[in-house]
């Protein structure tokens, strides 16, 4: 028996996490042209690029080394980005899964700062280690990609360290040129408290607490004149 790492459909409050397809392209192609200066070092394809990186994902996928996922906004049911697990890792000598990755993820514009990156995080993390049983969960971003890096922590994984020259460089106009990776992780024993974390974080996105105005007061009473005291 050979693994094959396969993800289900995910079910949250503000994301539904589906297995890529074609039928996800049009919603896609939009989304990746919102505003392309939110994506950092993060490569994102064109509108035109969308339908061949959709194919290159699903090749891969059939190498059962990658489980692509559209990330699906449940109050408009549109596709407003992706992610995936990848690389898994097993047990020596076993056809049973030891750790795997949380990668090759963006979102349009309009779906930063609304809890669906939150969730999404918490519903992959929750497959990996209450359904699969990991014992680990890596993520990795451009080491000089500070608002990957702050997301990355706020989801609870623990920064470990830089892997330098680890991979080819993402970043537009950095073709041919190697990159150094910081590396997170959230491990099996740490995952109760990072499981409460993001669901904290969660309530907080879906449900602000409206800022605190002071009530204003009586008007201040009138200044009384000081007597004269020349008369």
């Amino acid at each position: 028996m050979t693994f094959k790492l396969e993800g289900p459909v995910l079910e949250g409050a503000v994301v539904r996490l589906e297995p890529l397809t074609h039928r996800h392209r049009p919603d896609l192609a939009a989304a990746v042209e919102e505003n392309r200066a939110s994506y950092d070092f993060t490569w994102v394809p064109r509108a035109e690029e969308v339908e061949r990186y959709i194919d290159e994902q699903l090749g891969r996928a059939a190498t059962g080394k990658l489980a692509p996922y559209a990330q699906v906004e449940r109050a408009s049911g549109r596709a407003v980005g992706v992610t995936a697990y990848w690389d898994p890792r097993l047990w020596p000598e076993q056809d049973r899964l030891c750790a795997v990755e949380v990668g090759f993820t963006w979102l349009a514009a309009s779906a930063q700062g609304t809890g669906i990156n939150t969730e999404a995080k918490l519903l992959l993390f929750r497959h990996a280690f209450e359904e699969w049983g990991v014992s680990r969960v890596d993520l990795k971003t451009d080491a000089r990609n500070s608002r990957s890096r702050a997301a990355i922590q706020k989801a609870g994984a623990r920064f470990e360290g830089v892997l330098r020259n680890w991979s080819k460089s993402w970043a537009p106009g950095e073709d041919g040129r190697l990159r150094d990776s910081a590396m997170f992780s959230v491990v099996a024993d740490e995952w109760p408290q990072c499981r409460a974390a993001l669901e904290r974080r969660l309530a907080a996105a879906r449900h602000p607490v409206p800022a605190q105005h002071p009530v204003p007061g009586p008007p201040p009473a009138p200044a009384v004149p000081a007597p004269d005291r020349t008369a």
